[in-house]
């Protein structure tokens, strides 16, 4: 069993580190791109959601009595992830202009209270997550609670090494 939830999580990690680079602006589009020669279009994103929402379905192989909790929790997620993806566009979008010049043409104060609402946003995101998990998580076996610990820290390192991997990349570029 452990096995099959390896595998898929690999999957979905190949899959979804390229899409994580979302974060660079492509000079022909506001879209973003994973460093490749085109942008990352919505549907990439909207796929890569799917493809963790059957990752994390697939590993609970939850009870008919848990499924009843399922939609509010892959609602939830998938809110998530489009108010992501809305967030990488805004960077996008940003990107075009250097640093300098988006400091001269805008208000320091209205920088930082962007900034705020974007936090106060994830962390809501967060919030109608970790509310949405919780009734099915009180219904789970001590066997799902480990296949979803094992699920949620594969995940994690995927995108920490990506994360560190386009750091990297970076930093080799300036």
């Amino acid at each position: 069993m452990i096995t099959k939830i390896a595998v898929a999580a690999t999957a979905v990690l190949i899959t979804a580190s390229p899409l994580a680079y979302a974060a660079e602006a492509s000079s022909e589009t506001t879209s973003p791109t994973v460093g490749m020669t085109h942008p990352v279009t919505g549907a990439d994103l909207n796929a890569l959601t799917d493809a963790r929402v059957a990752m994390i379905k697939s590993a609970l192989q939850l009870t008919p009595d848990q499924e009843k909790y399922w939609p509010a929790v892959e609602e939830a997620i998938r809110a998530r992830a489009k108010n992501r993806q809305a967030r990488w566009e805004r960077v996008a979008q940003l990107r075009d202009s250097s640093p300098l010049e988006a400091l001269h043409e805008k208000n320091p104060v209205e920088i930082m209270q962007r900034r705020a609402d974007s936090l106060n946003q994830r962390a809501a995101d967060l919030k109608k997550v970790a509310d949405a998990w919780e009734p099915l998580f009180k219904t789970l076996t001590d066997d799902q609670k480990k296949r979803m610990a094992f699920v949620t820290v594969v995940a994690a390192r995927g995108i920490r090494d990506t994360i560190e991997h386009h750091v990297e990349s970076e930093d080799e570029d300036e």
